[in-house]
């Protein structure tokens, strides 16, 4: 996209097919070319494309509870993400939600490939924050110890934080 003249991309691609098979093939750039500049890379066929990101290449967007055949058909949570709808889910796991002191980014386990992370949408992220729970010092600089949601309480684990600090793009301004 760094040659394209729109560089948003959810802009440019709407097919929710396209952003499916895009990605669900992104992973991290292992290709040795580019990888300063571009940490994650999505194959097609014989091509590569090399992505940038301001954070992660997976942004979770809707929270929702589907029907899940691995449960018996039983509703479960799970995050939307990437503007896929359902095409594009991950099992919600409140307890590893990770929200990044000083910034208030709030991430969630993503697929391992591309470094089992991923970036909570600013929406979604609003909506999370006021079940965060700040049981020790000042909640501008601490990390929230728990996390109220669907009526059950849980400890937070914070075990995305190293993921968070190796693959996250973000820089503060």
């Amino acid at each position: 996209m760094d040659d394209a003249r729109m560089k948003n991309f959810t802009s440019c691609f709407k097919e929710k097919k396209f952003l499916q098979f895009f990605f669900q093939r992104v992973k991290i750039n292992d290709t040795n070319h580019y990888q300063e500049e571009f940490p994650f890379v999505s194959p097609c066929g014989r091509e590569m494309n090399y992505i940038r990101c301001d954070d992660l290449p997976v942004v979770f967007t809707h929270a929702v509870k589907l029907e899940d055949p691995k449960q018996g058909n039983q509703k479960v949570g799970f995050l939307l993400h990437n503007h896929a709808g359902p095409l594009l889910k991950f099992p919600f796991e409140p307890r590893d939600l990770f929200m990044l002191p000083g910034t208030g980014r709030v991430y969630h386990p993503a697929p391992d490939k591309v470094g089992g992370v991923g970036l909570v949408r600013s929406l979604l992220a609003i909506e999370f924050s006021k079940h965060f729970v700040f049981e020790k010092g000042d909640p501008e600089k601490s990390l929230p110890t728990h996390f109220s949601w669907d009526g059950q309480c849980y400890t937070l684990t914070n075990m995305l934080q190293p993921r968070v600090e190796r693959f996250s793009c973000w820089k503060e301004t």
